[in-house]
């Protein structure tokens, strides 16, 4: 027996539909909360021995085809505010990083590096998200979160360990917003900045395939820097592309043509077909550069149905 709360709970629910990659099994259930104190008094409420596994928009994440036991929960409405005072930004974990970014270069604040990052807050904390040679971790000062306890409390930045695609967040916690001390700029300035830098990720990515944006981490510990001078030799796309694998498929999986660090659905793939291609790749770069690439897509679930 679950908890009856306010918002909706639904059973047996597929999740191919809530992740750019448009595959995996069901969720023996999809809660999404009302509001803060929902999703606190539902949590609080739950047996301890239920699993529960936050997701956001799916941008970056593989659900296997066996689906997930447990409880899934998928922030919407109520956890998507931006409120802007001074030089404070404070985002709502379900709100878009883009729609984020446009807010506050709006406000004369700058957010930039976050336009092309695809997903929203509450993964971009987990992840420490960060392109351009920006991550979130130069600009947040706290989160405000639910434990599996169903308490609420906010965390400061420096507790969360950030480093490189990393957070060390409490098991088990869910970010619902996150507060950011942003620099100032000038907001016709900002716009332009993003009008480039979407231009500059469309010339470079498959941003109208289905994919979840970069596979795996890059070896060399950070991301892109987009400067002229940014080294590529310790770059996962770099090392795919040496190892010939470029454009390689399996099923209906394959890494790009146009950027070989992102793993496609391009013909009606299963999780098992995405998630094998990348492990064939991550095989065939160590076999010839001798760098072990880690996944920076998430994989969660059940492997058969």
């Amino acid at each position: 027996m679950l908890p009856t709360p306010r918002g909706a709970l639904t059973p047996n629910r597929p999740l191919a539909d809530l992740t750019w990659l448009r595959v995996g099994g069901p969720a023996d259930w999809l809660f999404q909360p009302a509001d803060a104190e929902d999703l606190a008094q539902f949590l609080r409420d739950l047996d301890p021995a239920v699993p529960v596994f936050p997701i956001g928009v799916g941008s970056n994440l593989i659900v296997r085809d066996g689906g997930i036991r447990g409880v899934v929960v998928r922030l919407g409405r109520g956890f998507n505010g931006i409120e802007i005072a001074g030089d404070l930004v404070t985002a709502g974990a379900a709100a878009l990083d883009a729609h984020v970014a446009r807010k506050a270069a709006e406000a004369g604040l700058d957010l930039t590096f976050l336009r092309t990052i695809p997903g929203s807050i509450g993964g971009a904390v987990r992840m420490n998200a960060g392109c351009y040679g920006a991550y979130v971790a130069d600009h947040l000062l706290s989160v405000q979160v639910v434990t599996r306890r169903g308490e609420s409390h906010e965390i400061a930045a420096a507790d969360l360990g950030l480093a490189y695609r990393h957070s060390e967040l409490p098991e088990g916690t869910i970010v619902i917003s996150a507060r950011f001390r942003v620099p100032a700029g000038d907001p016709a300035a900002l716009a332009a900045r993003m009008e480039d830098q979407l231009a500059r990720r469309d010339a470079s990515q498959p941003t109208r395939e289905r994919s979840a944006g970069s596979t795996f981490r890059n070896p060399a510990g950070f991301s892109s820097t987009g400067r002229a001078d940014d080294s590529h030799e310790l770059k996962a796309w770099s090392l795919i592309d040496a190892a010939g694998l470029r454009g390689y498929r399996l099923g209906g999986a394959q890494m790009s043509e146009k950027h070989p660090n992102f793993l496609l659905n391009a013909e009606n793939a299963s999780a098992a077909e995405l998630e094998s291609l990348g492990e064939y790749v991550r095989e065939q770069v160590r076999a010839s550069s001798g760098h072990d690439l880690q996944w920076e897509v998430i994989r969660i679930g059940d492997a058969r149905p």
